[in-house]
């Protein structure tokens, strides 16, 4: 078996960026110690998420560099402790700062830097900019070479953000989250798994931070195996509300040959048909 270990850090916040870098390499020692190939965060953990109900000067101007020493602790983390880390941040930009996540490989090598598509413009993140694509990486782990994608919260609501993860050629996706996990939801996010046969792991704030709850979950995206009646549940974890550190695994090789030869994913689609996806006119 191809086994591929991700730690999602459901972890609490503290007040400034300084105690969130502590606190932040704290639990990615843990997750080391758990055996985690992958360690990620939830949603903007450089500063907490902590942004509703403030001023957008206050929290805007918490913003770091992409190349920061916030993000520079992790990148040398990770090469520390050979684990690939997923850490989230309020980038800094030219303009409106983004909602974004670094991914570093276990040699401490960015593979690449998402920004959330879809930020939440009915709220506060209507101060933020979003960002401009989704990106894929053949990420070296310990098990082999596994292609990684990334999502974030609202993503998750718009089925393109996994589907042109799952063309690109993803197999495991990370999204980090910051919102209350509830059955529609989670819904969500194990239909994106079920429908491009991805595994998908969400990594939200535990319960004690605002509007969230807990419940990081993981689908492994395979939603019946041949030789088995029925189908079966492709949840492999789901975290309860509580803090900590929470360990799952993914079978890589039954994820392989599950969509090797299944019906889901880009088998049997008519892109020909989807023009008004892409903005053309309705017939």
């Amino acid at each position: 078996m191809t086994i591929l270990k991700i730690a999602l850090l459901q972890i609490l916040p503290g007040g400034s960026l300084e105690e969130n870098l502590r606190t932040g390499v704290e639990a990615c020692r843990t997750a080391k110690s758990l055996g985690a190939d992958i360690a990620l965060f939830p949603e903007m953990w450089s500063n907490g998420y902590r942004i509703s109900g403030r001023p957008a000067e206050e929290w805007t101007a918490e913003a770091v560099p992409a190349d920061s020493g916030f993000t520079g602790a992790f990148k040398s983390l990770a090469a520390e402790l050979g684990m690939a880390i997923g850490i989230t941040f309020l980038e800094k930009t030219d303009g409106l700062p983004r909602n974004s996540l670094s991914l570093f490989d276990r040699h401490g090598a960015l593979q690449f830097r998402y920004s959330k598509v879809h930020t939440c413009a009915f709220d506060a993140e209507r101060n933020l900019l979003p960002g401009d694509g989704f990106h894929v990486a053949a990420l070296d782990t310990a098990c082999g070479t596994v292609n990684v994608g990334a999502m974030i919260c609202f993503d998750r609501e718009f089925p393109e953000s996994a589907r042109i993860l799952m063309l690109k050629g993803a197999e495991v996706i990370l999204a980090p989250n910051a919102c209350p996990m509830e059955i529609n939801r989670l819904s969500a996010l194990r239909s994106r798994a079920y429908e491009n046969m991805t595994a998908v792991a969400t990594c939200n704030y535990p319960a004690g931070h605002p509007d969230c709850n807990g419940r990081s979950t993981v689908f492994d995206g395979v939603a019946w195996l041949r030789d088995e009646p029925g189908s079966r549940d492709m949840c492999v974890l789901e975290a309860p509300e509580e803090a900590g550190v929470f360990l799952a695994e993914i079978d890589l090789g039954r994820l392989r040959e599950y969509r090797a030869h299944e019906v889901m994913g880009n088998a049997y689609r008519r892109p020909e048909q989807y023009a008004l996806l892409c903005g053309g006119a309705l017939p």
